[in-house]
């Protein structure tokens, strides 16, 4: 697995994990909602970008073109 995927992954999970504390304790659960939804999104987008590759290497290798 690509090492610098997981750094990236990490890096959203801090970021709102932070966003999340900061907006819960000045009233603003909602939008501490939201933020982790929107990281949540953000992560799942990164990995089907990756799946996607490994599609496109298993298509490559069988030769599924």
């Amino acid at each position: 697995m690509d090492v610098d995927l997981i750094f990236k992954i990490a890096a959203v999970g801090i970021i709102v994990a932070v966003l999340n504390q900061v907006l819960i304790r000045s009233g603003r659960e909602e939008q501490a909602m939201l933020t982790t939804l929107a990281g949540l999104i953000v992560v799942l987008m990164m990995l089907v970008y990756e799946i996607k590759d490994l599609f496109d290497v298993v298509k490559t290798i069988f030769d599924l073109w």
